[in-house]
């Protein structure tokens, strides 16, 4: 992983705690965001047979991942048939270096990106804009954070923990709108400085949320219309699409199509859908010069190869897991400290940076189980993230004092004379303080008002009888 973006995520990670206990508002934005969006989800898998169509497209994904290499072959094949022009990256600087290759060969000197998770995780804005190059995010979530700074907290919304107020009062700093503009004021105000972009820029940037390894055809989601113009205006368009991205057919991209947009955001599809198989045809047809297909690998054969993580590759960045979270609604995804945040970047982190980079993502939930219900192709979250706490445990990566710790209470756990006692001091002692000095728990409740025990155990209390 880049450098810069290790730090400038890390940093965040490090300062959310801070960042929530200063700006009580960053919770209330992402919680009230991701329940709205799971709500909408809820309804959108009612209206159809959801159980049946996400065992459809578990089966579908999975069978491509077993059989990917064919299918990135015929992928290849079929793009450079339509005219367009592919490459291959083994890591994140790979690909940096032919986005960059690309863009001097095709003089370019501005580029408008469609949001793309895989753009991210490459930390291709720096370089671009090292080389002097000027760069528009044109998603409005995107655009809002670029003029911040700051990189995104969440896979579909980028931009969900910022208040309308903070928003208002970027705009009027950066871009002149008028204090206190609603939503619409707001998108004319930057729909005024990205129309330009679009316009002059000399390069298009996008991912892809599929590949269609049959036709050789780029699909791509979308609700506000900017990726369309990404992909038609500029000169040339490059796709950077991760090699886990693909479809065996065109007949099952119209169910993903759907079944995305449903977990995503409750629609029975996104209002845009774009269709890139090459560039146009004749000068006189709409649409790019040149088209090129990035793809990346960047550790994905490494979860590939993985004897459990490897089905965490079917996910399809829709962002569901990540708005039933409880804990992702308490920490927002800065928390995470990487692009995948939530439950998904809990078992996908681990396989792209390594077991030891990515700790203690493992640990980072409940296993409530909510993140594998909302999953519309199936990943069993909560049984990898046993077995990347297993592996962890096993490489000697958590803490010692919670090792011990956790020994010891198997020790007490199944010792039920010992148990009992235990449970009789604890309930004495629980209200003293000195539950604070004891590992794992005091850590919990460094920044936490400890809950009153009860004075009787709930065996005693059992005995005399509870209605």
């Amino acid at each position: 992983m880049p450098a810069d973006m290790h730090t400038r995520i890390r940093d965040y990670a490090s300062r959310s705690g801070e960042i929530i206990r200063e700006d009580p508002g960053v919770r209330e934005a992402v919680t009230g965001a991701t329940i709205a969006f799971d709500q909408k989800r809820l309804q959108g898998y009612s209206e159809v047979d959801a159980d049946g169509w996400r065992r459809w497209a578990e089966g579908v994904k999975s069978h491509t991942l077993t059989h990917l290499d064919r299918y990135l072959a015929g992928a290849e094949t079929q793009l450079e048939a339509n005219g367009a022009e592919v490459h291959w990256a083994a890591d994140a600087a790979e690909a940096r270096e032919i986005v960059m290759s690309l863009a001097a060969r095709h003089s370019v000197k501005s580029v408008v990106k469609g949001k793309s998770m895989v753009t991210e995780e490459i930390d291709l804005n720096p370089a671009l804009e090292a080389a002097g190059i000027e760069v528009y995010e044109t998603d409005l979530g995107e655009y809002i954070l670029q003029l911040l700074d700051e990189p995104p907290s969440h896979i579909l919304g980028p931009a969900i923990h910022k208040s309308l107020q903070q928003v208002q009062e970027l705009f009027t700093d950066r871009l002149g709108s008028e204090p206190g503009g609603d939503p619409d004021t707001l998108a004319r105000a930057a729909r005024r400085v990205l129309r330009d972009a679009f316009i002059q820029s000399d390069m298009g940037i996008t991912g892809g949320n599929f590949l269609v390894a049959e036709t050789g055809t780029v699909a791509l989601i979308e609700n506000e219309g900017n990726i369309r113009l990404t992909t038609s205006l500029p000169r040339v368009h490059v796709a950077v699409v991760g090699i886990e991205k693909l479809l065996p057919r065109m007949a099952d991209l119209s169910g993903f199509l759907q079944l995305t947009a449903r977990a995503a955001t409750g629609q029975p599809i996104g209002c845009f859908v774009s269709l890139i198989q090459g560039p146009a045809a004749h000068p006189d047809d709409d649409g790019p010069e040149a088209v090129h297909v990035v793809l990346v690998d960047n550790g994905r054969t490494d979860v590939l190869a993985h004897e459990h993580a490897w089905e965490a590759l079917r996910c399809l960045r829709c962002g569901a897991c990540l708005n039933a979270c409880p804990v992702y609604r308490q920490t927002g995804g800065h928390a995470y400290g990487y692009v995948y945040s939530g439950p998904i970047g809990s078992v996908l982190d681990p396989g792209l940076l390594g077991l030891h980079e990515a700790m203690p993502l493992p640990f980072a939930s409940s296993l409530c189980g909510a993140c594998e219900d909302a999953c519309p192709v199936r990943i069993p979250i909560p049984e990898m993230l046993l077995e990347w706490r297993r592996e962890a445990q096993e490489e000697g990566l958590t803490p010692w004092k919670e090792r011990a710790a956790l020994k010891g209470l198997a020790s007490v756990a199944t010792r039920p004379g010992l148990y009992r006692l235990a449970g009789k001091i604890g309930s004495r002692l629980g209200a003293t303080g000195v539950a604070r000095a004891l590992p794992m728990l005091g850590e919990w409740a460094a920044d936490r008002a400890l809950p009153q025990p009860s004075r009787r155990t709930f065996r005693e209390l059992w005995r005399e009888g509870i209605e």
